[in-house]
């Protein structure tokens, strides 16, 4: 009786170890095909969308989408730019819809956010986890807004920001630095939170060896468990840059709109490449519309790319304890 129980514990515990059953009654096996099903019609609905809207914009994957600026000309000033640079009327419209104002600009507030939500954040996460006091109210207080802040709607950040900016004196809002304020408060939450899980990650011997030893628990944290903790926290901060990229509503409350020159620094003038594909898609003008699908395909690959860094970054440094 005895190894029959013991035997039963065991497969239950294996069962319950490695997630797999061999339970196939009818009703698993519907279950299991309309998630399946469910899985496959989304990725093949947005394959679909990608594929239609790469081949609508096929025909602006050249140079000047991304060394010309998106301009508004006469008939007149058409002609005249005709004749003088040799091209002929029906193809200006390749060099009055690129998006390097939207490209650059938006490299110039990648970089901004990251300087300014990943070192905060890191910070925040690093005493939350390793020298804060779980039981005071104020921590606890702390740690429910966290939870909270992921799920504030992308709008508010750019309502806060454009008031930070109004009691910081800035007289024109659709700058680098304001947009940047905007999407460092949008991603810190999720930038905090994934640091957090990456230090939670880190074993307790590696701490408990360390203070052992002698070491102070600042010592520790920077010495020991940050190093440890590196490739998830690259991970999250990457991916949380990446959902900032494609932001486009916390954009708008700053003011960020159409320029035709590219930044020179952190007050200067900027154009944001979600808004310029927004407000392109709008054009009833269909050599518009097709850079705007192309304009797309660019960010959907700058997206892409950030998504890969980050994957790359996870398989090279992760550890196994």
């Amino acid at each position: 009786m005895s190894t029959a129980t013991t035997t039963a514990r065991a497969v239950t515990t294996s069962t319950i170890a490695t997630g797999k059953s061999k339970d196939r009654n009818l009703a698993s096996l519907i279950f299991l095909g309309v998630l399946w099903f469910s899985l496959f019609f989304g990725v093949v609905v947005l394959l679909a969308l990608i594929i239609d809207t790469a081949i609508e914009g096929s025909g602006r994957f050249d140079h000047y989408l991304f060394t010309d600026y998106e301009k508004s000309i006469a008939h007149e000033q058409a002609q005249k730019f005709s004749e003088l640079r040799g091209i002929p009327v029906e193809d200006l419209s390749n060099h009055f819809t690129g998006f390097r104002g939207g490209i650059l600009g938006s490299l110039w507030l990648m970089i901004t956010t990251a300087l300014l939500a990943i070192p905060l954040g890191i910070a925040a996460a690093t005493y939350l986890e390793e020298f804060a006091d779980s039981s005071t109210w104020y921590n606890r207080m702390i740690e429910v807004n966290l939870q909270n802040l992921a799920a504030v709607p992308s709008i508010i950040y750019g309502m806060l920001a454009a008031a930070i900016m109004g009691l910081m004196g800035f007289q024109f809002k659709g700058i680098v630095i304001g947009g940047a304020i905007a999407l460092a408060l949008l991603i810190l939450p999720v930038v905090i939170i994934t640091t957090r899980e990456a230090l939670r990650a880190v074993p307790q011997d590696i701490r408990q060896g360390s203070l052992a030893l002698g070491a102070t628990v600042w010592q520790t944290t920077r010495r020991q468990t940050l190093p440890s903790a590196i490739p998830g926290i690259a991970t999250g901060t990457i991916l949380g840059l990446s959902r900032a990229i494609g932001e486009a509503a916390p954009l708008i409350m700053v003011g960020l709109a159409a320029v035709q020159w590219d930044p020179t620094g952190f007050t200067s003038k900027v154009e944001a490449l979600p808004m310029q594909i927004f407000r392109m898609a709008s054009s009833p003008q269909e050599a518009v519309q097709e850079a705007a699908s192309a304009g797309i395909i660019v960010l959907l690959a700058m997206i892409l790319g950030m998504n890969a860094i980050a994957i790359i970054i996870r398989n090279k440094f992760q550890r196994s304890w």
